[in-house]
């Protein structure tokens, strides 16, 4: 049966490899993995080893992460626990075959369609006591919990989320008499006021990108049509809310600079931190180098939830980042359990979602009032805008786990069918309704 599921995770992989947060069945029981993660057993002497691989290449998460592994290592001498960076781009082509040949990790950072991946190899153990234990001392948002509960069971443990907000740069708000927006009237009034001359109002992706995807479910969620796809993989994509989404987007890309069709994550903020836009949507990286590429103080950088359309809901993407354990060793299973219990003490956790300080966030209630949190150079200079982040949080969402679970979400996310939607109306010039239709055609041959 396992290697079955092999053989169809592979014809996946093509579609899958470009998911990046950022991107099953219903036996309802454990997945049985035979330690084929077991690697070195249960450690050498009396030592038991755990082999974490995470995919935050950067060289401050890197080094974030290693100093909380040697710190736990150090308090427990009888763990050892070793981190290994790899790749995203690896993740979907290389990873499924490491794991089936026992050359795997045994624990892995995921999110929510990645998990659904690795889960139908049949490695991925539950983790409900872990959660249960965790989510009765630290409390565990909902949002960051729920899109890995399906089949009876939780598939990860989340560490850490990302949302979305609208950013704005404060400064130039002022000088154009502009109120933060907080519906989509208000901020297509704003970004055709802020527009003029080379100066835009916005800057929005409209690649055909991950990029794009994640803005446009943000303006899914927040006009009441987050639901793309359910848990049975039927396409709930074409509705007159996400129309009207769509509309509001290709509204506001008039007032967006002309080249923001080849747009992904770094041109907004490029430009938003150099002037010439006055505002953004996307997540929390916007906190650590905006005094310095921007020359401004940070009370410039003001932020908002995501504006609400009419008929719509406070809400926008958000991405929870957990780790998947992939071994049965019970000396093994027990020790990643003391691994945990280490991580979610306020005075280590703090520390460990600092890594990216704004962009990575607490999944737990006393997490996001941990000294060690709020202690960060970085978080404690834009404390307001981290609690607005916070808060925001709490009202995330996520394609293909807002209606129960779609198992098949990697094939609407991998060819990236939200943003060709998008692509359709701006540059093959279609109309709204019609693009909406195709998407909705493309993204039901896909799941078949």
């Amino acid at each position: 049966m396992k290697s079955k599921k092999f053989l169809l995770l592979i014809a996946l992989v093509i579609v899958l490899q470009t998911v990046l947060a950022a991107c099953s069945s219903n036996s309802g029981g454990s997945e049985g993995n035979k330690d084929k993660n077991a690697n070195t057993g249960s450690g050498g002497g009396n030592v038991t080893e755990i082999t974490l691989w995470h995919m935050e290449e950067p060289p401050n998460r890197v080094k974030r992460f290693q100093e909380i592994a040697d710190a736990f290592n150090k308090a427990n001498p009888d763990i050892k626990v070793t981190t290994q960076v790899q790749s995203w781009g690896d993740a979907y082509s290389k990873f499924p075959a490491s794991i089936m040949s026992g050359t795997g990790p045994d624990l892995l950072f995921t999110i929510p369609d990645y998990t659904t991946l690795i889960k139908e190899l049949g490695v991925v153990q539950p983790v409900d006591d872990i959660i249960e234990s965790l989510d009765s001392k630290h409390g565990f948002l909902d949002t960051a919990l729920e899109p890995y509960k399906y089949d009876g069971q939780t598939w990860a443990v989340p560490i850490f989320g990302m949302v979305q907000v609208l950013w704005y740069r404060n400064d130039l708000l002022q000088a154009a008499n502009v109120e933060p927006p907080k519906t989509w009237a208000e901020l297509k009034t704003a970004a055709e006021k802020l527009t003029s001359g080379n100066k835009y109002g916005i800057a929005l992706p409209g690649s055909k990108s991950m990029a794009t995807d994640q803005v446009l479910y943000s303006f899914l969620v927040s006009g009441g049509a987050k639901h793309v796809i359910n848990g049975n993989n039927e396409i709930t994509f074409d509705n007159e809310k996400t129309v009207a989404a769509y509309q509001m987007y290709t509204d506001l890309m008039k007032f967006s600079p002309p080249d923001s069709n080849t747009y992904q994550w770094g041109e907004p903020q490029a430009l938003f931190n150099s002037g010439s836009v006055a505002m953004a949507i996307e997540k929390g990286q916007y906190l650590s180098t905006f005094e310095a590429e921007s020359g401004r103080p940070a009370s410039d950088l003001g932020v908002v939830p995501m504006p609400v359309g009419e008929g719509g809901e406070e809400g926008s993407i958000y991405y929870s980042n957990g780790i998947m354990v992939l071994t049965d060793d019970a000396a093994k299973k027990e020790a990643i359990t003391k691994f945990f219990e280490f991580l979610f003490e306020p005075e280590t956790y703090g520390s460990f979602v600092n890594a990216e300080p704004g962009l990575f966030l607490p999944v737990t209630e006393d997490g996001s009032k941990a000294e060690s949190f709020w202690n960060d150079p970085v978080i404690s200079k834009y404390k307001d805008q981290v609690e607005v982040l916070i808060k925001a949080s709490s009202n995330g969402a996520l394609f293909g786990f807002t209606d129960g679970v779609a198992t098949k979400i990697g094939q609407i996310a991998g060819p990236n069918y939200m943003a060709q939607t998008l692509e359709n109306i701006i540059i093959a010039g279609k109309s709204v309704e019609d693009s909406v239709k195709w998407g909705q055609a493309q993204m039901e041959t896909a799941v078949k």
